[in-house]
């Protein structure tokens, strides 16, 4: 279908009218991971990549999928009864043993804190009744989100029978889709958690991933290390109202790579408010628009003559699309403005360009 654009807002003009003076401050990162990304977490933009699409096996960080998937398919006050096999995995654990009993909850700040691959085998068997149909899950789970490059075989990550690949991007992916989820990021996001088991062990675990309580900014994430994998990491960090996530794969440096990525993502890119919540006008359109919340998108101060802003009808609804080259970087769905719309106290209505210019441009520079 051929599509109706209508130009809303030349970025570039404005730019000219305004006598912007561009510098650049920060350096492009060097990182030394086989592969590496940084995500904008709101709208899923990379900022920076390296070879983000090659498919590495991915050790422990593996785990963010096992815990998402415990979070969304089962009740978290539910008894996990420890089985031989869960105790019987090599590597990082919490050292459980056969019998024992565990809120799940618990057992999920475990398998993230701790990254225990006997509370990843426990999870997934009470999930899923097995390991194998808790793997099924990932691989549904996987598709879902859009992690086109990833399989995986187990639930911990571990790899010297099976194993679990996947792309720096795709793991970008998940951890976004599950920084959404509330209880998620609230577990993920923990420097200590203290547990009690049912028989009356007391446990206490730390986060293993040292970013957490030493970088300013960062929230989340989960280490990962096998020697097929390297190391591998994922690290969330959030300063004012931008949200950032770093993944590398075979890092050996990978801690100084999250610092030196968050530092230039934070520096050279902000969130610009690309239309304001409230209603808006676009001259020769006969609709009012209206949006509940701001638009927003990750940009660089040099990069802001680069886009546009169009509206476009399509199958009876009407989007906003921020264009770069003619190419759609962030779509969103703006409604007709109605009576039934409530008023906001930051609404503001553009009746026509030359009239609402300034009021973008204070919001896009200020």
């Amino acid at each position: 279908m051929k599509k109706k654009l209508i130009l809303l807002l030349p970025i570039y003009f404005l730019l000219i009218m305004l006598y912007v003076q561009i510098e650049v401050n920060a350096a492009t990162p060097n990182s030394v991971a086989k592969s590496a990304v940084l995500m904008d977490s709101t709208t899923g933009r990379v900022l920076f990549e390296k070879d983000a699409h090659d498919q590495r096996p991915i050790a422990s960080i593996s785990k963010i999928m096992t815990a998402l998937l415990a979070v969304e398919n089962d009740q978290l006050d539910s008894v996990v009864t420890i089985s031989e096999k869960a105790t019987q995995q090599v590597g990082s654990s919490i050292y459980m043993k056969k019998g024992q009993q565990f809120y799940l909850k618990d057992l999920i700040y475990a398998l993230m804190l701790r990254s225990g691959n006997d509370a990843a085998w426990a999870i997934a068997e009470h999930v899923s009744g097995n390991a194998s149909d808790f793997v099924l899950l990932m691989n549904e789970k996987a598709k879902e989100i859009g992690m086109k490059n990833s399989f995986f075989e187990n639930p911990s990550g571990l790899d010297e029978e099976t194993q679990n690949i996947s792309t720096a991007f795709d793991m970008a992916l998940l951890m976004r889709y599950a920084m959404n989820n509330p209880l998620y990021r609230e577990i993920n996001s923990a420097s200590v958690h203290r547990a009690k088991s049912i028989d009356g062990m007391y446990y206490v675990w730390h986060n293993k991933h040292r970013l957490i309580n030493s970088y300013d900014y960062v929230i989340a994430g989960k280490t990962g290390f096998t020697k097929k994998a390297g190391r591998t990491l994922v690290s969330v960090a959030k300063k004012n109202n931008e949200e950032l996530i770093v993944v590398t794969l075979n890092c050996s440096n990978d801690w100084n790579d999250h610092m030196s990525l968050f530092t230039y993502g934070f520096e050279e890119y902000s969130m610009k408010t690309i239309i304001k919540k409230g209603i808006f006008e676009v001259k020769g359109m006969n609709d009012i628009f209206y949006v509940e919340e701001n638009i927003v998108y990750p940009l660089s101060d040099e990069e802001i003559n680069q886009y546009r802003i169009i509206i476009n009808k399509e199958d009876k609804k009407t989007y906003l699309l921020l264009t770069k080259n003619d190419e759609v970087v962030l779509k969103r769905e703006v409604s007709i403005y109605d009576k039934t719309h409530r008023s906001l106290n930051n609404a503001f209505t553009i009746s026509d360009l030359g009239l609402g210019i300034m009021d973008i441009i204070r919001e896009l520079f200020w």
